[in-house]
C-alpha cells in the first residue's frame, strides 16, 4: 500500500487495525513504562513522588484536551494529515523530556507529549467508524483493543527491566524509537479513510453545538460517559500501583511490571471473549453484564485492601480490569454510531469523557496519598459502581436503546 493511498482503495483490515493498535498504544507506553521509576525520578528531579505522581495526572489531563482538538480537526481534514502531526509533536515532546532537568518543564513536556500522543486513539476509532457498521465496528474495537492491550502488559515488564539496568530517561529513548517506527508504518500504510466530499467545513459555534446536541443525546452521553467512569478505574489503578505495591508491599521494580502484567493480562482475555460474544449478542447486552462484574471486583478492591494482602487485593483488581475489556469497546461502539454524521466530534466527546475523568481520578488519588491502599481501591469501588448505576437508571427510564 503506497503513502497516497486512498479510501476508494482496498483497505487491509487486519494491518490497518494492527497499526492502529500501535499507535493507541502510545499512552499506555507512555504512561505504564515509567511507573516503576517513580521513586528514582523523585531522587532525581529532588521532590517528593507525589510530583511525579502529577506528571502522570498531567500527562492524562492532556490526552483529554488533545482529543477535543482533534475530533473537530480530522472531520474538516481527513484523518491522516492530523495523524501524522500528532505523531510529530509527541516525538518532539519526548525527545525534549529527555534533555530536561526541572520537574516544571517536564511536567508541561508530558502534557504536549500527551496531546500529540492522543491522535492515535481519536483517530483510530474515527477509522474504524469509517469502515465498519455498529456490530463489526464492536468487534474491531476488540481486536483493537488486544492488539493496544499488549502495551500495558509488556510497558511495566520492560519497564522494569529497562529502568533497573539503564535508569528511568533510558524509558523515553524507547518511547522515542517506538514512536519513530509507528511514524513510518502511518506514512507507508494508513490510507486517508474520509473521502473529500464527506468532510465537514465548521466554524467553532458550529462545533460547540454539535458537541452540545451530542452531549444531551442519551444514546451517545450514556455509554461514552458510562465508558468514562469505568476506564477512570485503570487509571485510578496505574496511578495509585506504584505505591501500593512498591512502598507499601515492597515489592521489587521488576516484581512490579510482572504484577501489573497479571492484571493487565485480563484486558487481552476479556477483549477476545467480548470480540466472540458479539457473534450472538448486542453491544448494549455485553455492556450491562461487564458494567455489574466491574461494580462488585470494584467494591471487592475496597474490601480487600483492608485485609492489608497484596494477594488479596490482586484478585478482585483482576476481574475489575477484566471487565474493562467488554466495557470499553461496546461502549465506545455504541457512542460512535450514535455520533452519525459527526464521527470525528463524536470520537473527540469519547475521548475527552474518558480521560476528563482519568485526569479527575487519577489526581484525587494522588492528593489523598495517606500511606494505604484505600486511595486507589475507594477510586476504583466509587467509579465502578457509579458507571453502573448511570448505565442501568438509563435503561430503566427508556433512556439509551
Amino acid at each position: 500500500m503506497a503513502a497516497l493511498e486512498t479510501a476508494s482503495d482496498p483497505v487491509p483490515t487486519g494491518r490497518i487495525i494492527a497499526i492502529l493498535g500501535m499507535l493507541a498504544a502510545f499512552a499506555p507506553l507512555a504512561t505504564d513504562m515509567y511507573l516503576p521509576g517513580f521513586h528514582l525520578m523523585a531522587d532525581d528531579f529532588g521532590v517528593p513522588e507525589s510530583n511525579i505522581e502529577m506528571t502522570l495526572s498531567v500527562f492524562f489531563l492532556g490526552l483529554a484536551i488533545g482529543q477535543a482538538v482533534y475530533g473537530p480537526v480530522i472531520d474538516r481534514f481527513g484523518r491522516r494529515i492530523p495523524l501524522l502531526a500528532g505523531v510529530a509533536l509527541f516525538l518532539t515532546a519526548t525527545l525534549l523530556c529527555l534533555v530536561t532537568a526541572d520537574i516544571g518543564v517536564f511536567t508541561a513536556l508530558r502534557f504536549v507529549q500527551a496531546v500529540g500522543g492522543c491522535a492515535g486513539m481519536i483517530v483510530g476509532r474515527a477509522i474504524i467508524s469509517d469502515l465498519f457498521d455498529a456490530r463489526e465496528s464492536a468487534r474491531a474495537f476488540s481486536l483493537l483493543l488486544v492488539v493496544m492491550t499488549l502495551a500495558p502488559i509488556l510497558a511495566p515488564i520492560l519497564g522494569g527491566f529497562i529502568i533497573t539496568h539503564a535508569g528511568w530517561k533510558a524509558v523515553f529513548l524507547f518511547a522515542l524509537a517506538f514512536g519513530l517506527l509507528c511514524a513510518g508504518l502511518v506514512w507507508f500504510f494508513v490510507p486517508e479513510t474520509l473521502a473529500p466530499e464527506k468532510r465537514r467545513i465548521e466554524t467553532l459555534g458550529e462545533i460547540l453545538r454539535i458537541w452540545g446536541d451530542l452531549m444531551i443525546a442519551p444514546n451517545f452521553i450514556v455509554p461514552a460517559l458510562v465508558g468514562g467512569l469505568a476506564q477512570a478505574c485503570m487509571f485510578a489503578f496505574i496511578t495509585g500501583s506504584p505505591f501500593v505495591f512498591i512502598n507499601l508491599h515492597g515489592v521489587s521494580a521488576q516484581t512490579y511490571g510482572w504484577l501489573f502484567a497479571l492484571i493487565a493480562g485480563a484486558l487481552i482475555i476479556a477483549s477476545k471473549i467480548n470480540r466472540s460474544a458479539l457473534h450472538r449478542h448486542g453491544p448494549a447486552s455485553l455492556l450491562g453484564m461487564a458494567l455489574i462484574l466491574n461494580a462488585l471486583a470494584g467494591v471487592g478492591t475496597l474490601v480487600m485492601a483492608s485485609t492489608g494482602s497484596l494477594v488479596a487485593l490482586l484478585v478482585p483488581l483482576w476481574f475489575a480490569t477484566g471487565a474493562l475489556g467488554f466495557i470499553g469497546a461496546n461502549a465506545a461502539a455504541l457512542a460512535m454510531v450514535a455520533s452519525d454524521r459527526h464521527i470525528g466530534s463524536g470520537s473527540s466527546l469519547v475521548g475527552v469523557l474518558q480521560f476528563g475523568c482519568a485526569f479527575l481520578v487519577s489526581s484525587l488519588v494522588a492528593a489523598t496519598q495517606n500511606g494505604t491502599a484505600y486511595p486507589m481501591t475507594i477510586a476504583i469501588a466509587g467509579c465502578s459502581t457509579a458507571a453502573a448505576f448511570i448505565w442501568f437508571l438509563a435503561r430503566r427510564l427508556g433512556q439509551t436503546r
